[in-house]
């Protein structure tokens, strides 16, 4: 596969669409996997459409979950418009699984063999453009002395590598377990199968999303995953939403924000 000039053309979306929410509402959100959009530059990545529709190229479910969570918060929500496929915004730059060549078994023949100049494009034009605007929206908080609590929103494959995941949700956290484990407490309370840093854990090394805006600041944060098969009708995602508007409320209730924080 020749190197274009520029990776996005014409005719491609913005890597990126924002939701505003209300300015003294606490929570920013962000869904890194919420596109399976492809640049018409790099065609198919040598995948049918059927894989090109599988979890391996999005969250899927995440983003109108995202969407329905943002508006009952008030929450500011970004959301990636590419294919994690084509790089994946929640990997450090340098990790093999930035730009994966193979996912659950799958082989991606359009990422085998790239030059630095096409890695490099990739990150320029959805990598970066996507972090600088999450990075905006956190400066703007702190110039204003506003409280930042920082969800990241995944959503997991019921079955992976072969292996049948019993969570419905899972809460993630790295060094910093003050939202996390109040979290815990909420949604476990309400009677579901919740793992704890289960499908996946958090890590520098795995994650970029958390550690760099969120954790390096000291701000509180907390990565959630749902199940994909329990959110992908209107139906369900409504359900979660509600869920987690209620979940996400109580257990930040008691971080010691500042006095201002307002739950909308």
């Amino acid at each position: 596969m020749s190197w274009p000039a520029r990776l996005l053309t014409r005719g491609d979306p913005p890597p990126f669409r924002v939701i505003d929410g209300r300015s003294d509402a606490p929570f920013l959100m962000t869904a890194d996997h919420a596109g399976r959009v492809i640049p018409r530059a790099l065609g198919t990545l040598g995948l049918s459409a059927a894989d090109r529709e599988r979890h391996i190229a999005w969250d899927i479910g995440i983003g109108a979950l995202s969407e329905q969570l943002a508006r009952r918060l008030g929450a500011f929500l970004i959301l990636q418009t590419y294919s994690r496929l084509v790089i994946d915004c929640n990997r450090p730059l340098d990790a093999p699984s930035s730009i994966a060549v193979e996912s659950d078994r799958t082989p991606i023949p359009g990422n085998r063999n790239l030059s630095a100049q096409e890695v490099e494009a990739r990150a320029n034009e959805v990598f970066r453009p996507y972090h600088a605007r999450i990075e905006q929206e956190i400066a703007r908080r702190e110039s204003a002395m506003l409280p930042v609590i920082f969800v990241a929103m995944h959503s997991f494959t019921p079955r992976f590598d072969g292996v049948d995941r019993p969570w419905q949700c899972g809460v993630l956290c790295n060094r910093d377990r003050r939202l996390a484990d109040r979290l815990l407490t909420q949604l476990r309370g309400e009677g579901l199968n919740v793992g704890d840093n289960e499908p996946y854990s958090l890590s520098d090394l795995t994650d970029y999303g958390v550690p760099y805006h969120a954790e390096k600041r000291g701000h509180a944060y907390v990565e959630l995953e749902v199940r994909q098969d329990l959110i992908t009708s209107d139906e369900q995602q409504e359900q979660w939403a509600e869920r987690l508007d209620r979940a996400l409320r109580e257990a930040a209730r008691p971080l010691g924000q500042p006095s201002g924080l307002r739950f909308v």
